[in-house]
């Protein structure tokens, strides 16, 4: 883990957010986020990403250790802890000390035995769409304050954006000729609203899934008659 002063923050999301999303796929996006993360994150150690899968099943799909996949196991096996209220419940849910976490007892207990004794999970989501949680570890008790709170709701945003894109990415083969379209997509938006290419692909999402439009058929139409799906440009852009 990394300091970042206050002032530099912004520079090193942005760094964060231009590099998740020029991973060629999913499994290079997942990979990234958990790394970076813990690169980002203050007091992080490891760090693992569940993902939510056909709306109902949860499965990790990345770690930096192979104890978050054992931590992880944990969970699912008595139906507890901080990484499924993540995704079920509340967007932030932090553990300060195992050995006096009551909430889930037979989890922090197993938590515990395995040498971890402080937790720190966001809800990563788009829209109304809860994609999974992602989730830091340390092996030190009080391990996350408030700056790390901070960085990670603000992390975790970026990495639901990349990760949305690369799923809908994935959904669309990941094509030479998708990745054109979405590059010409980008151009197009980036030209006529002044953006950078981050805003440009954010803009492209946050189409589809308001209007529950496939990303590919949002970006064909875009480029075959220059206007965004629906007729009306989406809030938030300018």
């Amino acid at each position: 883990m990394r300091d970042i002063p206050g002032d530099d923050l912004a520079v090193a999301l942005s760094e964060v957010a231009r590099s998740l999303q020029t991973e060629p796929d999913e499994r290079h996006t997942l990979d990234a986020i958990t790394t970076t993360a813990v690169d980002t994150v203050p007091g992080s150690r490891y760090a693992g990403l569940m993902v939510v899968e056909h709306h109902r099943d949860v499965d990790t799909r990345a770690a930096t250790d192979e104890v978050v996949r054992q931590i992880d196991q944990a969970q699912y096996d008595t139906g507890q802890g901080p990484c499924l209220q993540a995704i079920y419940d509340d967007r932030m849910v932090k553990v300060a000390d195992m050995a006096g976490e009551d909430r889930w007892p037979v989890f922090a207990a197993r938590a515990a035995e395995l040498g971890v004794r402080s937790m720190l999970s966001f809800q990563l989501y788009v829209e109304d769409d809860t994609l999974g949680a992602l989730n830091l570890y340390s092996c030190e008790p009080g391990a996350f304050g408030d700056e790390a709170e901070h960085v990670g709701r603000l992390f975790a945003a970026h990495a639901a954006v990349a990760l949305s894109g690369a799923k809908q990415q994935e959904q669309c083969g990941h094509t030479i000729e998708v990745r054109d379209l979405i590059g010409q997509a980008k151009g197009i938006l980036m030209e006529r609203y002044s953006a950078d290419a981050d805003q440009a692909f954010r803009l492209l999402i946050q189409v589809s899934q308001r209007t529950g439009t496939k990303l590919i058929d949002v970006v064909r139409h875009l480029t075959a008659t220059r206007e965004l799906r629906p007729d009306r440009r989406p809030p938030g852009t300018c």
